[in-house]
């Protein structure tokens, strides 16, 4: 899946670096750093020279991953 949004050079042989981080750190700290990569791109994205869309849309798959890991995270460990 190679875009300006997920490009190739994510990834390491077959393994995607967000789940390197997810494998390494725990889907909890990755949602967060999601979270707040998402907040970097919506910040930067009418000055970056990458331009407002693209910068858009990157913030859009980390909100999007976010929702994945909580989504995942709550099924998980349900609250008691």
């Amino acid at each position: 899946m190679d875009s300006a949004v997920n490009p190739a050079h994510y990834t390491q042989g077959e393994i995607p670096c967000i789940d390197a981080m997810i494998s390494a750190f725990g889907p909890q700290q990755v949602e967060l750093f999601c979270r707040i990569n998402a907040f970097k791109y919506i910040w930067r994205s009418t000055d970056h020279v990458a331009g407002c869309e693209q910068n858009v849309q990157k913030a859009m798959w980390f909100l999007n991953k976010s929702i994945q890991l909580n989504n995942a995270n709550t099924q998980a460990t349900p609250y008691t």
